[in-house]
């Protein structure tokens, strides 16, 4: 089963599937299902104000997705991720972070002092 629920742990919506099916695969079916009952008449609520994830929700298509979809969300990275974009620099997307670069450019001068 996979299942969505609010900030009280109340469910939204939820997918049957067999035992062995990773969640990732069925989030996009997970989120459809949410249908929020307005107070008022009208059409129910079909998106979240945010969405919270875990690491196995880190994957790029789902973040595209949601990006997409206007759903803020906040999902760690998994370290893999975040090696991964730093090992590309630059062309790995987002940046990697700016104490890491003033790290290796000190290690660089520091080299380049020991050398001459």
């Amino acid at each position: 089963m996979h299942l969505a629920c609010d900030g009280r742990g109340r469910p939204l919506g939820f997918v049957v599937t067999g035992g062995n099916t990773n969640d990732c695969t069925q989030f996009e079916q997970v989120l459809a299902q949410i249908k929020v009952r307005r107070p008022d008449p009208g059409r129910p609520r079909n998106r979240p104000d945010h969405l919270l994830g875990d690491k196995g929700y880190s994957s790029r298509s789902i973040r595209n997705y949601l990006r997409k979809s206007g759903i803020p969300h906040t999902i760690p990275e998994r370290s893999d991720q975040q090696a991964n974009r730093r090992r590309r620099g630059s062309n790995g997307g987002r940046p990697p972070r700016v104490e890491a670069a003033l790290d290796d450019v000190a290690l660089f001068v520091a080299l380049l002092v020991e050398s001459a």
